[in-house]
C-alpha cells in the first residue's frame, strides 16, 4: 500500500461540504420551486382521464410530426402502457425528462453559441465536456443527494448535468459549420455580432441545435431511469422495484414503456431536424 495517497477524495468530500453549508438556503429554494412545478406538470396530466391523454398525446405526435405512423405508433404504444397499468409512471417520467431537458438546453445553447464565438472559452469547455461525458452516469447521483436529498429534483440536477454536453457541443458544432463566405457577405455588408449570430448563424444551425436537443432528450430519458436508485418516480422506478422484488415481468414491461416514450420522442424530434432542413433549403 502506498505511504502516500493524493487526497482528492477528501478534497471532493469538503468541497461538497462547503457549498452544501455556505449555499444550502439556494439549493433549498431552487429544489422546492422544482418540485412544485414537477406536481403541477404531473397534477395537469393527470387531470384528465388515462385515454383522453393517450388520444391527446397521439394527436399531438401526429401533428408536430406530419406522419401518421407516428401517430398510430404513439396510440398503439401509449394504449399498450394505460393497459399495462403504467399510465400514472410514465406521466411522472414525461415529466421529469421535459424539466430535465428544459434546464439541459437552457444551460447547453448559451454555452455552445459562447463556445462557438470564442476560442478561449471553446478550450476551456471542450476538455470539462470531455470529462463529463465519460465519466459513468451513476457518479453524478453523488452529488445531488447531499444538496437535494433523495427525490425527483436531485434526480433533476444529475439528469442535467448528464444530458448537457451533446447541447453544447452540437450548438458550438452548428454555428461553427457556417460556411466562412456568408460570414464575409455579412460583414460586408454592416452586420454587426448579433446580427450576424440571429439572422445568419443560428437559422443555418438550427438542424445541428434540434440533433444536439434530440440527443439530450434521449440521455435524460436514460438518466432519468437510473435516477429512480435516489428516488425518481416514473418508469424507472418501476424497473428499479421490480429488480428489488425479483419480479423480472414488471420490470421488462416497464422497459417497454421506456422504449415506447423513447422512440415517440426521437421520431418527433427527428422529424422537426428534417422540417427545419428542408425550409433552410
Amino acid at each position: 500500500m502506498n505511504a502516500f495517497k493524493i487526497p482528492i477524495g477528501k478534497a471532493i468530500e469538503m468541497l461538497i461540504d462547503f457549498f452544501v453549508d455556505h449555499f444550502s438556503f439556494t439549493t433549498k429554494a431552487f429544489s422546492a420551486l422544482t418540485e412544485h412545478g414537477i406536481r403541477m406538470l404531473v397534477d395537469a396530466m393527470m387531470f384528465f382521464p388515462a385515454w383522453l391523454m393517450v388520444l391527446f398525446f397521439s394527436g399531438l405526435a401526429w401533428y408536430l410530426s406530419r406522419r401518421r405512423s407516428i401517430g398510430i405508433f404513439a396510440l398503439l404504444g401509449l394504449g399498450l402502457i394505460w393497459n399495462l397499468g403504467l399510465w400514472a409512471p410514465t406521466v411522472s417520467t414525461i415529466a421529469l425528462v421535459l424539466i430535465a431537458t428544459f434546464f439541459a438546453v437552457l444551460i447547453g445553447l448559451p454555452l455552445g453559441i459562447l463556445a462557438a464565438l470564442n476560442r478561449t472559452i471553446n478550450q476551456i469547455i471542450t476538455p470539462v465536456l470531455d470529462f463529463m461525458q465519460t465519466m459513468p452516469a451513476f457518479v453524478y447521483l453523488i452529488p445531488a443527494i447531499p444538496f437535494f436529498g433523495l427525490g425527483p429534483v436531485a434526480a433533476i440536477f444529475s439528469t442535467v448535468i448528464f444530458s448537457v454536453p451533446p447541447a453544447i457541443r452540437l450548438t458550438c458544432l452548428g454555428i461553427r459549420q457556417v460556411p466562412g463566405e456568408l460570414i464575409e457577405a455579412a460583414d460586408a455588408f454592416g452586420c454587426n455580432r448579433c446580427q450576424k449570430l440571429f439572422k445568419l448563424q443560428l437559422p443555418l444551425a438550427k438542424q445541428t441545435i434540434m440533433a444536439g436537443v434530440n440527443q439530450t432528450i434521449m440521455l435524460a430519458l436514460s438518466m432519468v431511469v437510473i435516477a429512480s436508485m435516489i428516488g425518481a418516480k416514473g418508469l424507472g422506478g418501476e424497473v428499479w422495484k421490480a429488480i428489488q422484488r425479483l419480479q423480472p415481468g414488471r420490470g421488462f414491461e416497464a422497459g417497454i414503456g421506456i422504449v415506447i416514450v423513447a422512440i415517440i420522442l426521437d421520431r418527433i424530434m427527428q422529424r422537426f431536424g428534417s422540417q427545419t432542413k428542408a425550409k433552410d433549403v
